[in-house]
């Protein structure tokens, strides 16, 4: 009988308990603060508590509920455990449908409208075609790939970049540290879907926004790690960034004293771009939990070296 813990020290993931039973009976499961998890063969994990991998001696896999991992990576890969994430196609239709929208808002200039409503302003702004909007893309993963590929199917001009090479129809797209600033440099409405590594944290500070145009956004919808608070209200307040819609941040739920949440320059939302669905969560833990037993390769495995 294979026993699960589910590790979390900011969700409640004991809903998961009964539907992973009913897809696998032969399993049993613990869920954290209870020591029975430490007796765990698996860990299925969302920001798992740091140093609890350690502690579990007959651990042999470890399972993302959702696409990220950077919050469950720490500690298994010293411990040489193999770990997986979940991929799931209602995901990359809500990041999607995120992005199309965010993007919308700037092209459009939404933004203005609903500041000049605040001042009984009536100034409408040039009709412009989305074929004169450029929209850059960092981070080309599959939601990266399939975001890119569907605004540039909406009309957009979008590039994108990302560490290694990539080939996208209609996108221009540009690979490495070196190509960076070339991407930048007429990007009007940058796009952060990258993954959370240590050569990407803090990556959007002043740094880059320095390298944007004057006037361009930002949609930030990748982890909040990636984000400089500070160097973004700078660039807001100094007019180097014309706003900002922003779904992640460093610390979560964003503090009430944040000067975010007043700003109207910018809009928080609270982490719902996308998620996985528990029946995707579900069906691929079971699955690979079936491959665990029999010897079989996992899916979904996690370049531990990459992070993603």
């Amino acid at each position: 009988m294979t026993h699960i813990a589910l590790l979390s020290q900011t969700s409640k993931l004991e809903y998961l308990g009964p539907l992973l039973q009913q897809a696998v009976p032969s399993l049993r499961y613990s869920v954290w603060p209870d020591p029975a998890c430490l007796d765990a063969e698996v860990a299925v994990c969302w920001n798992t508590p740091p140093g609890l991998y350690q502690r579990m001696t007959r651990l042999r896999l470890v399972h993302s509920i959702a696409a990220g991992v950077d919050n469950i990576l720490p500690g298994a890969a010293a411990a040489r455990l193999p770990v997986c994430r979940v991929v799931d196609d209602d995901m990359t239709r809500g990041m999607v449908e995120y992005v199309s929208w965010a993007v919308l808002y700037f092209h459009r200039a939404f933004d203005l409208a609903l500041r000049q409503q605040k001042s009984r302003s009536w100034i409408r702004p040039a009709l412009r075609h989305p074929a004169d909007c450029h929209v850059g893309i960092m981070g080309l993963g599959s939601l990266g790939r399939t975001v890119a590929g569907v605004l540039q199917r909406q009309g957009y001009r979008v590039s994108g970049w990302a560490r290694s090479a990539h080939v996208i129809d209609g996108v221009r797209t540009h690979a490495g540290p070196a190509s960076l600033p070339e991407f930048l440099s007429d990007t009007e409405i940058l796009v952060n879907l990258l993954p959370l590594t240590e050569d990407t944290r803090g990556i959007l500070n002043s740094g880059l926004f320095a390298q944007l145009p004057t006037g361009a956004a930002l949609v930030g919808c990748g982890r909040g790690e990636h984000l400089v608070v500070d160097d973004l209200l700078a660039a807001l307040e100094a007019g180097r960034l014309r706003g900002a819609v922003l779904d992640v941040f460093p610390e979560e739920p964003l503090n009430v004293q944040s000067p975010l949440w007043d700003r109207p320059d910018v809009v928080v939302t609270p982490h719902m771009a996308t998620m996985a669905s528990p029946h995707a969560v579900v069906q691929q833990v079971a699955e690979n939990i079936r491959r665990l037993q029999q010897g079989e390769a996992l899916r979904n495995v996690v370049d531990s070296h990459r992070g993603y």
